[in-house]
């Protein structure tokens, strides 16, 4: 059943595969949106969601070899924990293959957020044919400062889609969405707080793009803030929430049994409030 409503998709790094259970529970019951937005890791979930792919962005989180994409090498040469070649270019060109063609074929509007490194601003991307570039906006959404590269796209450089919006709620309230449906990666009541030691390596590493250190610094607001909105909008059941309800893995989770667990505890929550999810997108 597609419903018209919009589907809200939030980061975490690993964490995101609390949110890829709960999609694959939405995958075998049928139950689409006409307009995903996902952000960081929620980009990786929204586009696997769109291609209809059951439990590939789990086989993506916890591939067969357990440090495949956290190696020595991407941290030696390529400067970066995470080996994004492997993320999106090995991982859907080959071993865990994406299916482009029914994700172009698709009537769902996904838009994927990134950080324009030289302004701050929060950009959404689309793409209906172009298979690289689709996977380099996954890249640039999950791009997060300091732990991998900033990534080119259309002749821009980017980061991580959570550093300027990381719950896009907002962002789906203005295309037009009434009921929206927000897939969160952390427990109810968490906020972030300031940090002052990275506020100073924000301003060392990215001294020569001022409006991005002032995004950086001030992350945790903007974060607190739209969690008070979802909670606010939650409340007042204009929109529908789902969030872990067990204590979240770490961003860089590599144990397969933790990781299952979390992937285990979405698929569950959203058996669980499937019936209500429903009940919301229907009245």
């Amino acid at each position: 059943m597609l419903y018209k409503a919009g589907l809200v998709l939030e980061g975490g790094s690993t964490r995101g595969i609390f949110t890829a259970g709960v999609l694959d529970f939405l995958l075998e019951k049928e139950v689409d949106f006409s307009y995903v937005v996902g952000v960081s890791a929620g980009s990786c979930n929204a586009v696997d969601f769109v291609s209809k792919q059951f439990d590939r962005t789990r086989h993506c989180f916890m591939p067969e070899k357990e440090n495949d994409y956290m190696t020595v090498n991407a941290i030696l040469k390529k400067h970066s924990i995470f080996d994004m070649d492997i993320i999106f270019d090995k991982y859907p060109n080959g071993v865990y293959p994406f299916d482009f063609d029914t994700y172009f074929a698709s009537g769902t509007l996904c838009e994927i957020v990134a950080t324009n490194v030289a302004n701050g601003k929060a950009e959404y991307f689309t793409e209906t044919s172009d298979r690289a570039r689709l996977m380099q906006m996954c890249r640039a959404s999950s791009s997060m400062p300091l732990v991998t590269p900033s990534v080119e796209l259309d002749g821009n450089f980017y980061v991580d889609g959570g550093v300027s919006d990381s719950i896009p709620l907002e962002r789906t309230l203005d295309m037009g969405y009434e009921k929206v449906f927000v897939v969160l990666t952390r427990n109810k009541g968490y906020r972030k707080e300031p940090s002052p030691r990275m506020d100073r390596v924000w301003r060392r590493y990215f001294k020569d793009y001022p409006e991005l250190v002032e995004v950086l610094t001030m992350r945790y607001d903007l974060y607190n803030r739209q969690m008070d909105m979802v909670e606010r909008l939650e409340e007042e059941g204009k929109i529908f929430v789902i969030r872990p309800e067990i204590k979240p893995i770490s961003r860089a989770e590599r144990n397969r049994e933790r990781l299952m667990e979390f992937y285990r505890h979405g698929y569950i929550q959203m058996m669980k409030q499937k019936n209500a999810l429903i009940d919301y997108l229907e009245k």
